[in-house]
């Protein structure tokens, strides 16, 4: 049943991604909590056809609102939306999407190297290299072993 679950609300957010209005709000929402006013203003449909979309990505969990007096504003919901399509990403080109979030917990990694950021800085080359075969010649014959020291 969890799958059946994991599975509907998945199909949710891409159903929501799926119209290029609703990416739309989801961009401008990234900038900030939006008046639902505001939000309306930025597009050329009525206001009613805003509150459907809003109303699909609110059901899709990538939207939250709140009511500040007489105003309602939204907010994007981040953590749902890089969840899903990382999740989708990691199943469809493994090899190229990003390793899945961790939440707020640090790795044992960063936890052990505070202070160095996302890149590593290259590990110093010491001693000479060790010799590696060259190409081959253009009339076929194999070069032999090529010394590259520093």
């Amino acid at each position: 049943m969890a799958a059946n679950k994991d599975d509907a609300e998945a199909a949710a957010v891409f159903k929501a991604l799926a119209d290029s209005t609703r990416r739309r709000v989801l961009e401008d929402l990234s900038k900030g909590e939006l008046g639902a006013g505001e939000l309306a203003s930025r597009f050329p449909i009525s206001g009613p056809s805003v509150s459907r979309h809003l109303a699909v990505l609110k059901a899709a969990g990538l939207v939250t609102e709140r009511r500040s007096a007489n105003r309602v504003l939204y907010s994007l919901v981040s953590d749902r939306l890089a969840t899903h399509v990382g999740e989708f990403l990691a199943i469809v080109c493994p090899e190229r999407a990003p390793a899945p979030r961790q939440g707020k917990k640090k790795t044992k990694a960063a936890q052990k190297s505070p202070g160095r950021g996302k890149h590593k800085a290259p590990a110093a080359i010491t001693g000479p290299r060790p010799p590696t075969e060259a190409p081959a010649h253009r009339d076929g014959t194999a070069p032999g072993p090529v010394s590259a020291t520093v």
